[in-house]
């Protein structure tokens, strides 16, 4: 189990980044939303000891890793948001240094490296020098190294950054195995990778927890409040101005126009099955 108990951080002369943020985790993935700022990758950070909360406390089965820090980091992979490499190592090179360094040994590594490459797929590419990777590769090889040591925690901030929509599909699909037997946190800022790997979602807003729970909690909270119509694209302006939009599709007969409001926003409008970008944009705006 790993608990972030009223976890608060500050930064000097900036806005609070996390605000008394308690958060219980076992076995399974945890989805972690928020807009630009929220306070999720100070989260994260503190989540993966890579930074010192202000207050509270960081809980490893039952031991601080605030105080303790290497009892986590012995079972712990982590890929930052900004993910730096060694442009003139190979995948092979790169991902054996980061093996010495988190204390595998060189035959575990030797074994390990190759399946990791086939899982994310980088075979083809493993002997090639990372600065002539592209960024979705260079992401890969991210996800390869924060599973290198068969980690029980997983922290894992934007993964699916930078990756076509195949490799999204098949890192989901990686996610999801894993999550049988250990703690997965994944914060992203791409909602859609949530539906498919979790039902427990949490959303940050303003460094605060605004909402911890399932997805059909999550979708309740807008049930009723989502409608459609479509508008002439003079107008697209001025229902921008007075209610929350989710979403613009321009279609021949003028702009389809999805929109969050207690009651109708026009005689014309429509009622809508709330989706999980819907009910997300409600509790952040």
């Amino acid at each position: 189990m790993l608990e972030l108990v009223e976890l608060t951080k500050d930064y000097r002369n900036k806005p609070r980044a996390v605000d008394d943020v308690t958060l219980r985790l076992e076995a399974g993935v945890l989805g972690l939303l928020g807009p630009n700022g929220a306070g999720k990758s100070s989260l994260m950070r503190i989540a993966a000891t890579v930074t010192r909360p202000t207050r509270g406390r960081v809980l490893f089965d039952g031991v601080d890793v605030v105080a303790r820090p290497d009892v986590l980091r012995r079972t712990l992979g982590y890929l930052p948001q900004d993910f730096g490499v060694h442009p003139h190592l190979t995948a092979v090179e790169f991902l054996s240094y980061l093996a010495a360094v988190k204390g595998l040994s060189r035959r575990s590594a030797r074994r390990r490296i190759p399946e990791l490459l086939e899982l994310v797929n980088l075979s083809a590419a493993a002997k090639r020098p990372l600065g002539g990777y592209s960024g979705g590769m260079l992401r890969r090889v991210g996800i390869a190294q924060a599973l290198l040591a068969d980690p029980r925690v997983i922290v894992v901030d934007e993964p699916t950054a930078g990756l076509d929509p195949q490799e999204r599909v098949r890192f989901r699909t990686l996610l999801s195995d894993l999550a049988s037997d250990k703690v997965v946190v994944l914060s992203t800022h791409i909602v859609s990778d949530l539906e498919t790997v979790t039902d427990d979602i949490a959303v940050l807003a303003g460094g605060r927890l605004v909402h911890r729970g399932s997805l059909d909690r999550l979708l309740g909270a807008v049930a009723g409040q989502v409608w459609e119509m479509t508008v002439a694209p003079a107008d697209v302006a001025r229902v921008q101005a007075g209610h929350v939009v989710t979403r613009l599709i321009r279609t021949s007969s003028g702009v389809r126009v999805r929109v969050l409001a207690p009651s109708p926003p026009s005689p014309r409008a429509e009622p809508a099955t709330p989706d999980i970008e819907d009910a997300y944009l409600g509790l952040v705006r």
